[in-house]
This record gives structure tokens, C-alpha cells and sequence, in this order.
């Protein structure tokens, strides 16, 4: 886990949650070791949310090890690019199965209980980019369409729910920092990745790119009782970038 996911787990943590990161990926375990070393308190499982019998079989783990589960980031999800003349449905199939159904089962998984204790906060991770914004390159109808059934998923649900004192939003981040986007803005091959990311940045009316934490923040406060009457609702965190209709720039800092 890496990028956005260890930002909330890190922030979490740091804040006196019991974090369980999982990933289909066994460096998960990595990113909850340094969590640990850094004085938090964290686990990992392997899961792969394609696996509704994974998905389940997980969370009444993580329920039997920890006595319940108060808090649910749906943050699994991929982002490649392709046209739409280019892709089958195999494509567009494997987005959804991911990006869209894998929140659908972990939400699933968890909403028993919570609605038994009358209690819980499920934040799901959509993005600016399908319901407010596309890029001129293209190539993102099957991501932009999987974070826009996001937002109708989390206001369907907020609204099932709410009587039960579960408050589900939804984050829509615009451009973060993290090294899964080095290839998709910087460049690898340059010399100085970090260098062209910087740059980048300078696009944004903030002059940066968000950073993990930043997205962790605002999972603190979605998770946190100071949100309570809070539900579903779609939050933006991007710099103020879909704020202009031309652009700018470079916005450099004052």
C-alpha cells in the first residue's frame, strides 16, 4: 500500500486509531510495519475486493480480532487510461469489478454490525475526474464512470442508513502527489520525476499537488464524531484546480 492508502492509514494511526490496511499486494504488511515503528497501531490483511467470498471471510476476521469495525475506507481502486474505441468489455468489466463492486462488497460486509450498534462512518474514494472534470487526452470513460457510480452509490446509501447513526460520505480528490502518478505527470525517464511533479503543481491555484496527508486529514474528520451530521455528501479536495475555466498559471507560491 502505498500513495493515498498509507496517507489515511498514517493519519489515522497517528490519531489513536487501530488501522487494518489491506491490499492485494503483500507490501501492505510493509506500510503497517513503519506505521508500527513510528508508534501507531496497525495490521494488514491480504484481500482482493474482485473475491466477494475473500471480502467476506476478511472482514469477520478483522471483526473476531478487533471486536468491531467503527470505520470503512473504500480505497481500492485502479486508473489506467485507454480510449473507448480501443477497449472491450473485459476493460470496462475489470474497472467495475474493482473500483465500483469492491466497495459494494466491503460496505456490505461491514453494515450489519454497524447498523446493530447504530454507529459507523464508511468514507468511499471517488475523484473529480468522471463526475466534474475529464482530461483533453482521454482515455478515462471507464474510471470516470466508475468514480461517478461512487457518488450515486454513497448517497444511496447515506440515505438507508442515516437512522441508523451511519454517516457515509464521499472524497473526490483532484491531482495527489504520490508515486503511482510519477509516470501519468512527472516522468521516470527525465532524471528528476520529483522535479517535473513539482512542476506540475504550478497548474494547481494552490501551487501544488495535494499530498497523502491531505487526503488523510480529511478522512480524520469524516471519521471523527465532529462530522456527525455529515451524510452524503461529495467533498472536493483539489487546490481549487476545477475552479478555473482558463488556465492561468504557473501558480507559484506568494
Amino acid at each position: 500500500m502505498q500513495g493515498i492508502g498509507a496517507g489515511i492509514s498514517t493519519v489515522l494511526a497517528r490519531h489513536g486509531a487501530h488501522v487494518v490496511l489491506t491490499d492485494i499486494s503483500d507490501k501492505v504488511a510493509e506500510t503497517a510495519g513503519r506505521i508500527n515503528e513510528d508508534g501507531g497501531s496497525a495490521s494488514s490483511k491480504i484481500i482482493d475486493v474482485t473475491n466477494p467470498d475473500q471480502v467476506t471471510e476478511a472482514f469477520k476476521e478483522i471483526s473476531e480480532e478487533h471486536g468491531r469495525v467503527d470505520i470503512l475506507v473504500n480505497n481500492a481502486g485502479i486508473y489506467p487510461r485507454k480510449k473507448l474505441v480501443e477497449m472491450d468489455e473485459s476493460y470496462m468489466q475489470l474497472m467495475f469489478n474493482i473500483n465500483i463492486f469492491g466497495t459494494f462488497r466491503c460496505s456490505k460486509a461491514v453494515l450489519p454490525s454497524m447498523m446493530e450498534r447504530k454507529y459507523g462512518k464508511i468514507i468511499n474514494m471517488s475523484s473529480v475526474t468522471g463526475p466534474m472534470v475529464g482530461a483533453p487526452v482521454g482515455g478515462q470513460t471507464a474510471y470516470g464512470a466508475t468514480k461517478a457510480a461512487v457518488i450515486g452509490f454513497t448517497k444511496a446509501l447515506a440515505l438507508e442508513t442515516a437512522q441508523y447513526g451511519i454517516n457515509v460520505n464521499t472524497i473526490l480528490p483532484g491531482y495527489i502527489h504520490s508515486p503511482s502518478a510519477f509516470g501519468l505527470r512527472g516522468s521516470e525517464d527525465d532524471g528528476d520525476a520529483e522535479k517535473a511533479m513539482r512542476e506540475f503543481g504550478y497548474k494547481i491555484p494552490m501551487g501544488r499537488q495535494g499530498s497523502p496527508q491531505d487526503i488523510g486529514n480529511l478522512v480524520l474528520f469524516l471519521a471523527s464524531d465532529e462530522s456527525s451530521y455529515l451524510t452524503g455528501s461529495e467533498i472536493v479536495i483539489d487546490g481549487g484546480n476545477i475552479l478555473q475555466e482558463e488556465y492561468s498559471g504557473p501558480y507559484r507560491p506568494k
